[in-house]
């Protein structure tokens, strides 16, 4: 139980947008956690909000296409089961998706999901751009996401933005987007704990964790 009150305390003071960092996941790791869904081609922005000041913290994509992967620019969230290179991360699937979400939605944090069905040829130009456009600095999530948007057909209406709310109200012009809250009160509470073995040295480092 304290190892698990620990690993809690040392997520809950992690930041939702961290500093630049190259993880390069190596080509076997990937290929291990590839995760393809099945489900019609789509891709969700989550934002992240601050309960307090209504302030948007944090954005991330998630694309799904021939594969599903979540582009974290900046993202301080990490799970061994998703190998991450260049913020984005492999094996999206929706059980390691649930685990991101309990991560970010908290007492003073929740998360928006606005999901879009898309072309299959859109999401895999999205894959492409997410997959080559590398680490992001600190502060600059919303504003590679909206630069990658802005870019494909369909999203004109996506303005180069540094401000997480301005690209989800961009987003959601669209009226084919559905919407989807998470909050602490409808989330795991482990806020991604649950998702830690304690024999999982490498997941407990990431945590900031000594093993």
């Amino acid at each position: 139980m304290m190892l698990r009150a620990l690993v809690a305390m040392s997520l809950l003071l992690l930041a939702a947008c961290g500093a630049a960092q190259n993880t390069f996941a190596d080509d076997a790791a990937i290929a291990q956690a590839r995760y393809v869904s099945g489900e019609p081609s789509s891709i969700t922005l989550f934002t992240v909000v601050n309960t307090r000041s209504g302030a948007g913290a944090h954005s991330a994509l998630l694309v799904n296409g021939s594969e599903t992967v979540l582009f974290d620019p900046a993202g301080s969230f990490q799970l061994r089961f998703m190998p991450e290179r260049g913020d984005v991360l492999y094996g999206a699937s929706p059980r390691w998706m649930n685990a991101y979400k309990d991560y970010h939605a908290r007492e003073t944090h929740f998360v928006r999901a606005q999901t879009l069905l898309v072309s299959p040829a859109v999401a895999e130009q999205l894959l492409a751009a997410v997959k080559a456009n590398g680490a992001v600095a600190k502060a600059h999530c919303a504003n590679s996401i909206s630069r990658i948007l802005g870019r494909v057909p369909g999203f004109e209406q996506i303005k180069t933005t540094y401000w997480p709310l301005q690209l989800e109200e961009a987003f959601g012009q669209n009226p084919n987007v559905t919407n989807a809250v998470y909050t602490d009160a409808t989330v795991d509470k482990s806020h991604g704990v649950a998702f830690i073995d304690k024999e999982d040295t490498a997941a407990l480092a990431a945590a900031g964790l000594a093993p």
